[in-house]
């Protein structure tokens, strides 16, 4: 089980790698004027967003194997599931985004500087819970 848990945390570093990053490859692009500057940034956009969903499958694959090899229970790990769950609709809704600034449309950068906070915040929560585990 500790290669498990091995995989999983670097799972999870290169998928919060590409959570925090993506975001703010778009505070860039809703800043670029230019044709170049714009293909550029999809290009990049698109290779982190791909780049990243396999990290997120493998990332949550090795955390339920570690759930139901080590059968873990109690209202931290709902919570902690429940925000996992939160931080996968993020990263679709993330490929939404990348697919809106490739077809031109571009929101304002605080917009973008604005949903670069919630994987912070959502790993700040989820290290404390696994860490810490309170029982409430």
């Amino acid at each position: 089980m500790l290669w498990v848990k091995a995989f999983h945390i670097i799972f999870v570093i290169t998928w919060f790698a590409g959570l925090f990053y993506l975001p703010r490859l778009f505070v860039y692009h809703s800043l670029t004027d230019d044709a170049a500057g714009d293909a550029r940034f999809v290009i990049m956009e698109r290779r982190l967003y791909r780049f990243t969903t396999p990290s997120a499958v493998l990332a949550v694959g090795c955390g339920l194997w570690l759930w139901l090899g080590f059968g873990f229970h109690g209202i931290w790990l709902d919570i902690k599931v429940t925000l996992v769950a939160g931080l996968i609709a993020y990263h679709i809704y993330l490929g939404k985004l990348c697919r809106e600034l490739a077809a031109g449309h571009k929101r304002t950068p605080t917009f973008y500087r604005v949903i670069n906070e919630v994987p912070a915040l959502a790993l700040l929560a989820i290290v404390t819970l696994v860490v810490v585990k309170p029982s409430f």
